[in-house]
Parts: C-alpha cells; structure tokens; sequence
C-alpha cells in the first residue's frame, strides 16, 4: 500500500500515458490488432442488435428523443451520442462473443469503441485518429486492471463495467484532445461512476454493464472538457478507487505495465458464443468428440477441472435462459458434445432445455482445482469403462495475426450478413483493413447502419 500521505502519482502517469498515443507511432502489429478488434465489435454488434435487451433500449432511446448525433449499429436509427454509446455498448456484449483480455479480466472493446464511435462520428475523426484513441482507452483500463487486479475481479466487480469505464474516458480524452489536468479530472468523474456486479452474469444487466461503462466514460471526458471537476488523484488517493474496491491494489505494477510493451499484444478472440472461461472446456470437449467419434448416449459422465476462479464466473449449474446457458461450463460442455454447433444461433431456449441435453448437462461434474491456472482438463467416462482425457488452455494470444484476421472475417461474415447482406459486409471487411487511411468513418457507418428496426411496444 502507497503511504497516503503521499502516494505514487497513478492517475498523473496513466493521463501522460494515454495522451502520448498517436497514430504515426503505434507499432504495426499493434495497428493491426486495433483494426481487428475493431472488426470484431462490428460484427458483434451488429448480431446484437437484435436481441431482447437491445430493443428494450432502443424504445427507451426512442421515448427519450434528443439530437440525432450517431449511428445505432444495425438499427437503421440514430440518436444523441450518449444513447449510442449506451445502445451500441450493450448490444456489443449482449451475445458474450466479444474480445478478452486477462490483464483487464474483462472485455476490452465493448466498454472502449461504443463511446469512442459515437464521438467519432459527431466530429468528423479520422480512421488514424480512432484508432489511437482506441489503443489510448484499451491500455489505460488494462493499466487499472493491473492497479487493482486479481482482488478487484475476485470481489465480485464486473471488470467490463468498473474499468471499462476507463477505457472509455480515455478514448475519448485522447480523440478530444485534452490536456493533462482534464485528462485526470475525466479519469475521476470516471471513478465516480464505474460499476458493474458479477452477480448480474447470465442476465441483461451484465451486457448493460459494458454500455453504461461506454456511455459514462464518454460523459467523463466530454464533461471535463467542458471544465468539469474531481479529485484529480483519484485513482490512488485515501478512499480512493484501489484502496476502496480491492484488497490488492498494486500501483507499481501498474506503472510498470504489460511485460510486452502494449496490453493490446494479449488479447484473445471469441470463436464460442458464450463466458470465456468456457472456452477450454468447450475446445477440449470437441477435441475429444472428433478424436474418438463419441455418441453422447454412451457418456456415462464428464469430469471438467478448471482454475478455481471459473466457479465464481461461469457455473451456473441448471441454466434455463441463453444468456444463463453462456455462464454454464456444464451447459456449454454438454452442448459442444451432443449438438457440436457453439456459435451463437445455438444458445437458444429450446437447446438450454432440451430434455437430451440436459441428461447430458446432469452428467458432467465441475471441479475447481488449485493447480490448474489456465487449462481445463476434460475427462469423459464412456459406458464401457474407458476413460478419455483432454487438456486445453486457450489463454495464449495469437502469434500468426494474419490468421487471426482470417478467422476473424469469417467470423464477421457471420454475424454481419444476416443484418446487411453479403456484399456489405465483404465492404466493411476491405475498408477496415485499411482503416488508418479512411478521412472518417462514414463508409464503415453506413454499411453498418442496416434497416430501420421498429422499438418494441
């Protein structure tokens, strides 16, 4: 613990830090991933636009009225810039397929683009221009969650929420162009307004949480722009963000910050609709099944052992909602092996209670092991005594990014072509592959408007 009396200058270095980002030196690997990222929120998005929670927030929007500002992803609609960033967010993580990061333990894109955009796009930025603001509010959230992690995520705060709501600031901050006493004051109006449970996992609120984190970090720099005020340490200060929400506040690892340089270089992509901590589980459950062509009616059952943290994130034993279903390693492990489809048309009500793959769910046991930190050993018992095993970590981030584009697009099709067709999503992939060059986003915004969408009565 820093001596309050004079504590290390946290929330001074991380305003420095997110001012000096520019485009012209970014690394390019780190460009690369920023424009990944960036394509993957888009088609997240774009497949969340039509959920549930997301029209219940576009007819609150609609009530509302207000400044037609920024483009609702989707939903052939705009609105004020707040309500983008809190519609778009939301909608951004409402499937749970969006990127992960472990410094963060939480979802850095959802809480940092939503916001970022919407400002974007009311002043005209150009595509280099977002994209450093972006790098600005991914490094910074990662740099809070090394400031108050493992203790703060073990609490039971929803990362995306609590510092999601940095990452935001900061983005905005950095494509606002503040100086470094705004800067700090919108990192403290951030403090004042960063929330988000765990307890709220498999229900809307958890989506809400990552676009309440946009929407207010969005607020926090627009709001000390205009000469609003805080507690300009109020990272570190007594009573303060780290010595109220973790018991391991850790400030010289934050200003020591990710060992390879950029937070950007760890971060990890969804290709399983559901919590990532299920990923493991989910790939070595396929593994097994196309290894040894395994017929569910022969399981006898399944042993998951999986990092002890995983218990508090993603084990909700008999799910009967979707969004419950994502937060169920037995669920999920249950569903890889007796339907093999993960993405997210298969989290469905009619699959989570399927009287077949709930006698499969009945069958698989959880174990949280202390010696496990990151991969998932699987274990099925056949009904004729053999016992197969599989161990997957899916923790480690992508050494071929070109690959990793590859998947992404893929994935993006998939999402994006149900909403704007084919041809307007093959334009979104070419125009975000160059991004850095584009005057603004206009091109992009336009494809990804889509049709108008009626709110919900």
């Amino acid at each position: 613990m820093p001596n309050d009396n004079q504590p290390l200058p946290i929330t001074e270095t991380l305003a420095r830090l997110g001012m000096s980002f520019r485009h012209e030196t970014l690394p390019e690997d780190v460009r690369f991933l920023a424009r990944q990222c960036f394509l993957d929120w888009l088609g997240v998005t774009l497949a969340g636009s039509r959920e549930p929670l997301t029209r219940i927030l576009l007819d609150q929007a609609g009530e509302e009225g207000g400044n037609p500002q920024a483009t609702l992803i989707g939903l052939g609609r705009r609105a004020t810039i707040q309500q983008a960033a809190l519609v778009n967010g939301s909608a951004s993580h409402a499937l749970d397929y969006d990127d992960v990061q472990w410094e963060m333990s939480g979802h850095p894109s959802v809480p940092v683009i939503p916001g970022l955009l919407a400002l974007a796009e009311q002043r005209g930025a150009s595509g280099a221009d977002f994209m450093s603001a972006f790098v600005a509010g991914f490094e910074t959230e990662c740099r809070v969650g090394l400031l108050v992690n493992p203790g703060h995520y073990a609490k039971g705060w929803h990362a995306t929420g609590t510092l999601g709501t940095f990452g935001s600031a900061a983005a905005c901050a950095n494509l606002l162009g503040l100086d470094e006493e705004r800067w700090r004051h919108a990192l403290g109006i951030a403090v004042a307004q960063a929330a988000g449970l765990k307890s709220m996992f498999g229900t809307m609120c958890k989506p809400l949480h990552a676009g309440k984190a946009a929407a207010n970090g969005l607020m926090a720099a627009t709001l000390a722009a205009r000469g609003f005020t805080s507690n300009p340490a109020a990272l570190e200060t007594a009573q303060g963000f780290g010595t109220t929400q973790t018991a391991t506040f850790q400030p010289e690892r934050c200003l020591a910050g990710p060992a390879n340089g950029f937070s950007l270089r760890s971060v990890l992509f969804k290709y399983h609709a559901a919590c990532y901590g299920t990923h493991s589980t989910i790939e070595g459950v396929l593994r097994l099944k196309e290894d040894h062509a395994i017929d569910p009616g022969a399981v006898r059952a399944i042993q998951l052992r999986v990092p002890p943290g995983n218990l508090n994130m993603c084990n909700i034993p008999e799910p009967t909602t979707p969004l419950e279903g994502k937060f169920s390693l037995r669920f999920t492990a249950a569903l890889a092996l007796g339907h093999g489809d993960t993405t997210e048309t298969a989290f469905t009500t009619a699959r989570v209670n399927d009287p077949a793959l709930t006698s499969l769910r009945d069958r698989v046991t959880v174990v949280g092991d202390e010696a496990i930190t990151g991969a998932t050993e699987v274990t099925v018992e056949l009904a004729d005594g053999r016992q197969l095993r599989a161990a997957v970590d899916v923790n480690q981030p992508a050494t071929d990014l070109d690959r990793q584009w590859q998947r992404l697009t893929a994935k993006f099709r998939g999402l994006a072509t149900p909403i704007i067709g084919a041809g307007a999503a093959d334009e979104v992939i070419a125009t975000v592959s160059h991004l850095d060059e584009l005057p603004s986003l206009d091109p992009i915004l336009r494809r990804c408007a889509g049709t108008a969408v009626a709110a919900p009565v």
